[in-house]
């Protein structure tokens, strides 16, 4: 487990019209398909719900989208909001990531039913988090600052004792 550094986030939230709008602006397609992920080079769109959409940047350099988000919203009814520093990200990578993400999130993590680029909103224990499966033994996670402390220090108990292979 590794926390990632900062990333540009932002939660779209609009109708067709505007996220064909969004699409051109972030350069990657909004997936139309629930609980699915869309990556392009350093980008990505998570689907959330309907009509939601975490934008997520790996570089701190995604805000440069932000002055085309406020034209965009001025011409089609939608949400832009930039939510890059509510946030904190962990990869959980290896042969155990399933095993002690699946001791505190009660979705089947088995990769049959939740396989790579499916991505939800869900629980850790008390935390709400988004989980997305990058990888067949890799998830990216995502949780609110304010939960970092916890999550992290949940997620290590669990992992205590599990060694790799």
């Amino acid at each position: 487990m590794r926390q990632l550094p900062p990333a540009t986030r932002f939660i779209f939230q609009g109708d067709a019209p505007a996220r064909a709008g969004a699409a051109a602006i972030w350069n990657v397609p909004l997936c139309e398909t629930a609980c699915r992920a869309v990556c392009g080079g350093t980008r990505a769109s998570l689907w959330l719900g309907p009509q939601e959409y975490l934008l997520w940047d790996s570089h701190r350099g995604g805000s440069d989208a932000t002055a085309d988000f406020l034209e965009l919203q001025k011409q089609q009814p939608c949400s832009v909001v930039d939510v890059s520093h509510r946030q904190v990200a962990w990869e959980i990578s290896g042969a155990w990531a399933q095993t002690i993400l699946a001791g505190a999130c009660p979705l089947d993590l088995d990769l049959e039913h939740f396989p790579t680029d499916m991505c939800t909103r869900t629980v850790l224990a008390k935390a709400e988090v988004i989980l997305w499966r990058r990888q067949s033994e890799v998830f990216h996670l995502e949780a609110w600052r304010s939960f970092a402390p916890y999550v992290s220090a949940l997620l290590n108990e669990i992992a205590w004792g599990y060694e790799s292979p």
